[in-house]
């Protein structure tokens, strides 16, 4: 005999989950309640907490507890997108109102390992779906650009048909506002046109057929859909990513070579096309300043600073980002040829502190690499030792940029070389701020007296032999 309290006590507890969903569901905020949560867990941590931003500003340092895993309730959270850090890596979340999201991740795989659950994930879900089906399309894109022209826009315009069906059957079942949307269509909007503004130029380049003359008339007419103007994209990075793009792709088209970045005409004539096609003072600024931040970083002819610089002073009005650029130049200024390094915290294997000007003398090799990117490193000692063996003159030195002292002599053990010099960095950001260390290919040429012959310099370079050597064509 069925002893229906029993079973009905059973039901009860299997219900039970679904009735506490429905209500969390269902629960009614207050009018001027903007709480919000954020919580979650990192697999294969890099650092014992995750940054929560705004743009460029740190809102929050939230730990993670023995279990990497971590916990904030926000009192107050305005509606907007946000960034989390967890550094090297970084990626976009969306806050509704009263949004509770629980985010996994694992740095192994960062961008596709990402999955939300709670009050607000669906849309946040999407988002991370769409950037790792744009981050597979990566993998193809090469192929593509070999393509003729025809055949180049009917695949591009076919996957972009099909995502946009993606999207606005996701946008009306999970029913995502304006401010969202904003988003959700830039990233994918922006990630086909950037194919099409790269595949002139990158098809050329890898076919040697130039094929201008054969795009149809309205080729471009996808740059009318785009609002250059919105101060909302200005930190979002598939808009600035594609504005880049799109900027090479008019120098390419007004024939300036839009590949030599560090070239002083080139960059002057970026900042011109800004000034007239962005009229909203806001995003100009913006754009300039990102201009104005990879000229300085990348390989250049330093003489022409001076000169790049008056242009970008008298085009931008943020007066807040023009100390910071004059910083970065006068940090350039300082690895000019014939300059010695500025001193920076380093040890050595046996955690003795290292000035870098006494141990050099010989012709130098120094290059850069993180313990989060071992297959960078393994590349770079490879090509480190290919170097010393077809340069007997030469010295290299190799400088780890984070981590502790034990695991670092963990992963050099397997790297030896009598003219290779193992040095850890203990003050990464002094280091990157005077040596202006922004990318991990970064590398560096000294002469035998210590001073600098060539600061910005990129180890795979495959013209790094005659730059060590400018005897050896």
């Amino acid at each position: 005999m069925i002893n229906n309290t029993n079973t009905g006590n059973y039901l009860l507890l299997a219900l039970l989950p679904f009735i506490l969903l429905v209500y969390s569901c269902q629960k009614k905020f207050e009018p001027d309640d903007y709480t919000a949560y954020l919580q979650g867990e990192v697999i294969n941590p890099n650092s014992p907490y995750i940054l929560f931003c705004k743009d460029n500003d740190v809102l929050d340092t939230i730990y993670l507890d023995k279990n990497n895993k971590f916990f904030k309730k926000f009192d107050s959270l305005t509606p907007g997108m946000y960034i989390y850090r967890h550094n090297p890596e970084y990626q976009y979340v969306f806050f509704d109102k009263n949004d509770s999201l629980t985010l996994r991740l694992n740095t192994r795989d960062f961008d596709h390992s990402i999955i939300f659950t709670g009050r607000g994930s669906e849309k946040n879900n999407f988002l991370m779906n769409l950037t790792v089906r744009n981050l597979v399309d990566e993998t193809t894109r090469y192929e593509n650009f070999d393509l003729q022209v025809d055949p180049f826009i009917k695949k591009v315009d076919s996957t972009h048909a099909a995502r946009t069906t993606y999207y606005l059957k996701s946008k009306a079942i999970i029913g995502w506002n304006q401010d969202f949307d904003l988003y959700a269509k830039t990233k994918l909007d922006l990630h086909f046109y950037s194919q099409k503004e790269l595949y002139p130029k990158v098809h050329l380049i890898r076919t040697g057929q130039n094929i201008k003359s054969e795009l149809p008339e309205d080729y471009y007419s996808f740059r009318k859909k785009i609002d250059y103007n919105n101060e909302g994209l200005i930190q979002y990075s598939s808009y600035t990513r594609y504005l880049s793009i799109m900027l090479n792709s008019v120098l390419d088209e007004l024939e300036i070579d839009s590949y030599s970045d560090a070239n002083l005409d080139n960059n002057i004539e970026k900042l011109n096309i800004v000034d007239t096609l962005i009229k909203n003072q806001k995003v100009k600024n913006a754009i300039l300043d990102n201009i104005t931040y990879i000229y300085l970083l990348e390989d250049q002819n330093l003489k022409n600073n001076d000169k790049f610089l008056e242009r970008y002073f008298e085009l931008s009005s943020d007066s807040s980002q023009h100390n910071e650029i004059s910083q970065i130049q006068k940090a350039v200024q300082n690895l000019k040829s014939e300059n010695k390094l500025p001193d920076v915290a380093l040890i050595n294997q046996k955690g003795e502190p290292v000035e870098i000007n006494k141990i050099i003398n010989k012709p130098t090799l120094l290059f850069v690499w993180t313990k989060n990117s071992l297959a960078h490193a393994q590349g770079a000692y490879r090509r480190a030792f290919e170097m010393l063996e077809k340069n007997p003159n030469l010295q290299v030195i190799s400088i780890c940029i984070d981590g502790e002292q034990q695991d670092w002599l963990k992963l050099t053990n397997t790297y030896q070389h009598p003219d290779l010099i193992q040095l850890r960095s203990t003050d990464f950001t002094q280091m990157k701020d005077k040596w202006i260390i922004t990318k991990i290919q970064r590398s560096m040429l000294l002469n035998q007296d210590g001073t600098i012959k060539e600061a910005f310099v990129n180890i795979f370079d495959k013209n790094l032999q005659h730059k060590i050597d400018p005897s050896i064509l």
